[in-house]
């Protein structure tokens, strides 16, 4: 397991209102790190990757994600929220990453939220 793994697990995974999750790199669009179980194909990493350039389209429209299409609830320079029927998927950038996470019914969508920022701001302060 490589670093980034091991972060996911302990400080998303492990908070119970994560159901899984994913580092994705900016530049290139590359999966770097996923949790156990979650596929992300390329095209729906270059997908996030360019959702962060176009949010005021993501606002209005959403975006289609593992067979659903997930309204955006918010969407800025740095982060997505959207949900889609009791599942929701946070996405939020760094000055390398983008990290994802997605969360479903019977988990607390603001603690997800909260966890995956966390992470964002620590990877921030490393320079990442």
């Amino acid at each position: 397991m490589n670093q980034l793994h091991n972060l996911l697990n302990d400080c998303l995974i492990d908070t119970k209102h994560v159901e899984s999750a994913a580092v994705i790199s900016l530049k290139g669009a590359a999966v770097l790190a996923t949790s156990a179980r979650f596929n992300i194909q390329p095209q729906q990493a270059h997908m996030f990757a360019e959702a962060f350039k176009r949010t005021a389209v993501i606002r209005e429209e959403g975006f289609y994600f593992q067979d659903k299409n997930y309204s955006c609830v918010r969407a800025d320079k740095n982060s997505i929220y959207s949900k889609c029927n009791g599942k929701g998927l946070v996405m939020v950038k760094t000055g390398s990453y983008i990290l994802v996470a997605t969360y479903n019914e019977g988990m607390y969508p603001s603690v997800c939220v909260e966890a995956v920022e966390k992470l964002a701001e620590y990877l921030r302060e490393k320079g990442k």
